[in-house]
């Protein structure tokens, strides 16, 4: 094992965490680089001159752990080797120095609410059978009824389905029941059980003594259950639910964050938390706890001023009491890519959506999703960046059923499409079957099949058309770096009509939206710095903003809101 170094560029005297732009690599997807279909590590390593000149800051990397693969890498079977598919731990460690060579930043995925069946803790709980201390590491409980042939609770899979599947012992007869949030190849770990705390404090051990500069941590408000899980009822409050937000889950990101501090180059900790309230999410946030956590109201916030302007209120609003940075997030390998969101009548979002059959005008798609993506760049705090979404790429709304692998699809009786959608291989060049994102003599098709017409939205093709995405994406990252890096966590509300989303930060910057349904004039002084689309003319040499779109510009200054 080698003890990789920090990044050798170190931009600011601020927290890097607190204004990083922070790209999402969804390895399987991102480029393949041995030919077998499969997005790996030799692939990401390829592309790193790609990823430094984009501009970001750090690299968020979902699992690469041994897995089976029933959910994409989130039912681990090892937390401490790489899976096959990807590479192997002696290339991940090269990997990590590599992008620290390049000024990047290296976030790894971490699984703590559950492992795979395949994990050599649950194939001891099974062998060992009932009453054993190794059925103690997980949720293992006797069922309801005569004979326990029901669950023991109500508790229903976020995948869909109980939450519960009940064991057959090894002599044949009926066991207990175990608990799993997400797939039955998912079984929840008892985080009331000493010896699992003990595990994850020694495998955060394990990769920052390689270098990693911090974790993404799955479902980070649902470690923790109330104690004798509880029904949860037939009307149940959503801010008091048995399997998530509980007290202890607090404790432990207390521990973790002693650990972290122990690290030199500042090591943190970003939360995926879906909680229904500021308040409950803030806890996450105190200064002796997760350094940031996903803004996920403000991705499913619909293309609307006012609501726009509302969540923005409240997130900052949120965070301010516990001094953390706010993070912006469109899209991830989890939610409908905001292009095909933005191009559809209802442009909200939610964990539920099941609306892909939808008809979504993708040509009003890419302009929302541009201009969206200015917006996001401009507001304090950290951005995340989904891999794909530099490309102005679309979700995939006609995978066919049989290459769908997203558990979802199974157990809802296909009703739910899944995530497949926006995990399909990107387009790197054309020319190829795979469009670049295998060599050229690959052995295998990738794994998911890329639409018709995703040549024109590669790499190659937007590298060579200065209007494109990927240019509005590296430009933008650019004048965040060179204007917004280091400023106060703050904005000012400016207002220039109804329907425009308009607000200043310090140094004379100004960003402003236009969502209303005609152009709206570019304050007077204005000198644009960068916008989403081409500006129009207006009266006496003025300048318009055309329906939605974003322009950053200095100077002029519009009234303020207050």
């Amino acid at each position: 094992m080698s003890v990789l170094t920090t990044p050798t560029a170190v931009r600011t005297a601020t927290a890097w965490w607190r204004h990083a732009a922070i790209y999402q690599i969804y390895v399987r997807s991102f480029a393949d680089g041995n030919g077998d279909g499969m997005g790996d590590l030799a692939g990401v390593r390829g592309r790193l001159p790609y990823l430094r000149d984009l501009g970001v800051d750090a690299l968020w990397f979902n699992p690469w752990y041994l897995s089976p693969m029933a959910d994409g890498g989130y039912d681990v079977a090892d937390y401490r080797d790489i899976d096959p598919m990807f590479g192997t731990l002696a290339e991940a460690e090269q990997l990590i120095g590599e992008a620290h060579a390049e000024g990047l930043r290296v976030i790894v995925d971490l699984v703590p609410n559950h492992c795979s069946d395949q994990h050599r803790w649950f194939q001891q709980a099974l062998a060992a059978g009932p009453g054993s201390a190794e059925r103690e590491r997980f949720w293992f409980t006797a069922g309801r009824g005569e004979d326990g042939e029901l669950p023991p609770n109500d508790w229903q899979s976020y995948f869909g389905g109980p939450a519960w599947t009940r064991l057959t012992e090894a002599d044949g007869t009926p066991g207990p029941w175990y608990l799993h949030m997400f797939a039955p190849e998912q079984p929840d770990l008892n985080w009331e059980h000493p010896e699992v705390r003990a595990e994850f404090e020694d495998i955060l051990h394990f990769w920052l003594k390689r270098g990693v500069d911090g974790f993404r941590i799955d479902v980070a408000h649902g470690l923790a259950k109330k104690p004798g899980l509880p029904d949860v009822g037939p009307d149940p409050d959503p801010q008091d639910l048995p399997y998530q937000d509980c007290d202890d889950v607090h404790d432990i990101y207390r521990s973790w964050r002693r650990i972290s501090d122990g690290y030199n180059g500042e090591r943190a900790f970003v939360g995926e938390v879906w909680l229904p309230t500021p308040e409950q999410f803030a806890r996450y946030l105190r200064p002796d706890e997760l350094h940031s956590a996903f803004n996920f109201d403000f991705l499913c916030c619909p293309w609307d001023a006012d609501a726009l302007r509302r969540v923005i209120d409240t997130t900052l609003a949120a965070h301010r009491p516990v001094a953390a940075p706010p993070t912006w997030v469109l899209s991830n390998h989890d939610t409908i890519r905001h292009v095909t969101r933005y191009g559809r009548r209802d442009t909200s979002f939610d964990m539920g959506d099941k609306r892909l059959g939808d008809p979504s005008d993708l040509v009003l798609g890419r302009r929302r999703g541009r201009a969206a993506a200015l917006l996001t760049l401009a507001l304090p705090g950290g951005v995340y960046i989904y891999q794909g979404d530099e490309l102005g790429l679309a979700e995939v709304q006609d995978l066919p059923d049989h290459l769908i692998q997203d558990p979802t699809f199974v157990r809802s009786q296909g009703s739910d499409r899944g995530r497949d959608g926006c995990r399909v291989p990107l387009p790197w060049s054309g020319g190829s079957p795979s469009l670049g994102f295998s060599p050229d003599r690959a052995a295998a098709a990738p794994w998911l099949p890329q639409p018709a017409g995703w040549e024109h939205l590669s790499v190659e093709a937007q590298e060579a058309d200065p209007d494109s995405t990927l240019a509005l994406y590296r430009a933008g990252l650019a004048l965040r770096r060179e204007r917004l890096t280091g400023l106060p966590e703050t904005l000012e509300w400016t207002t220039t009509g109804d329907g425009v989303v308009s607000f200043a930060r310090e140094g004379g910057f100004h960003c402003l939206v236009n969502l209303s349904p005609a152009p709206v004039a570019l304050p007077s002084g204005g000198v644009v710095l960068l916008s989403s689309g081409p500006l129009a003319s207006g009266p006496a040499g003025s300048e318009l903003v055309p329906v939605d779109t974003c322009v950053w510009f200095s100077g002029g200054v519009p009234d303020s809101a207050g």
